[in-house]
């Protein structure tokens, strides 16, 4: 079992959504996030002053699925949250050792 993190521009949210909804995933996990990358902020203008923005707002969606399915839940977000431009995101792949599902007691690959 694996978690597959990704972390997107907020306006995408709907399409990762909808592209991961239609190769079976039943749940996911979305919060909102502050950072930077290569990025490096960027610089607003409010009422005639210049301020810099260091942080800029993300969402990341956590997904729990099973090893076999990572490589489709990885080309899925990548194809519905690329734009081209810099601050795309990064998708990160973390070993989940156990799960359980808290209703049933349903453990592992079951509880997902």
């Amino acid at each position: 079992m694996k978690i597959v993190m990704a972390v997107i521009k907020p306006f995408k949210l709907d399409e990762v959504r909808d592209a991961l909804t239609a190769i079976g995933v039943h749940g996911m996990t979305v919060t909102e996030v502050k950072g930077y990358g290569r990025q490096k902020g960027h610089t607003e203008i409010y009422r005639g002053t210049e301020y810099a923005v260091s942080f800029l707002p993300k969402l990341k969606i956590e997904v729990a699925v099973a090893s076999d399915q990572v490589d489709k839940i990885i080309d899925a977000v990548t194809g519905a949250a690329k734009t081209g431009q810099i601050g795309d995101g990064k998708i990160f792949v973390i070993s989940l050792d156990h799960a359980v599902r808290i209703r049933t007691g349903e453990t592992d690959a079951s509880a997902l």
